[in-house]
């Protein structure tokens, strides 16, 4: 059993019911998952887990800095192989360091960045890679986040609306998937949305994907 832990919490979501969600859809693929608001004390020493998640809303104008212990702990847990996965708001977290957009493959743009209203949006599903191998596109009820500012060499695996919303990369000698939806729990009432973040834990840990779902 693979451990992973889930940083939650923040303003203008439901951390405690999406996070819980997100941690019954990885359940079924052998990852135990921890749950914490506390994601200064959590990044405080080195990490036990073998996955780490991101999903929270946490930014300087709310008061929240990410302190150098916290990013040297996420640092070292790429850097010695560990996989980091992160949703949704987790590109407008962490603004105080210039680094988080570097690893996350993209970042928030206050004047920039958007999103529609929360509503239904039809998600296409990319080729190359085998998070996404024989999936189709999906719908589901989600905000689109839009006009990110994107790195370069981010390839998406997933669109809607003509915005990246599902990529994985390698960053130093782990790897790092972000999926911009998750706004609610109705996110993770699509069978297909929960494959993708299935396949993306096991993409992930370093595990063999199990593509005949």
């Amino acid at each position: 059993m693979a451990r992973n832990l889930i940083l939650s919490g923040g303003l203008f979501h439901d951390f405690d019911t999406t996070s819980a969600a997100l941690a019954r859809v990885l359940a079924d693929v052998g990852v135990e998952s921890e749950i914490t608001d506390d994601i200064a004390g959590a990044l405080s020493e080195p990490s036990e887990y073998q996955l780490i998640t991101v999903n929270a809303l946490r930014w300087q104008q709310k008061g929240f800095t990410l302190p150098a212990q916290a990013r040297t702990t996420l640092l070292d847990h790429l850097e010695q192989g560990g996989g980091l996965l992160c949703m949704h708001a987790a590109s407008i977290c962490f603004d105080d360091w210039q680094g988080w957009p570097r690893v996350l493959g993209a970042r928030w743009v206050w004047g920039t960045s958007h999103h529609p209203q929360l509503g239904w949006t039809s998600v296409r599903v990319l080729g190359g890679h085998p998070i996404v191998e024989g999936l189709r596109d999906f719908d589901l009820v989600d905000e689109v986040y839009s006009d990110l500012e994107v790195l370069p060499d981010v390839r998406p695996l997933a669109s809607a609306l003509g915005q990246p919303l599902f990529w994985a990369r390698p960053v130093r000698r782990g790897r790092v998937v972000y999926d911009a939806l998750g706004h609610d729990a109705r996110s993770y009432d699509n069978e297909v949305h929960c494959t993708l973040l299935k396949r993306a834990a096991l993409w992930l840990l370093k595990r063999p994907l199990v593509l005949g779902d």
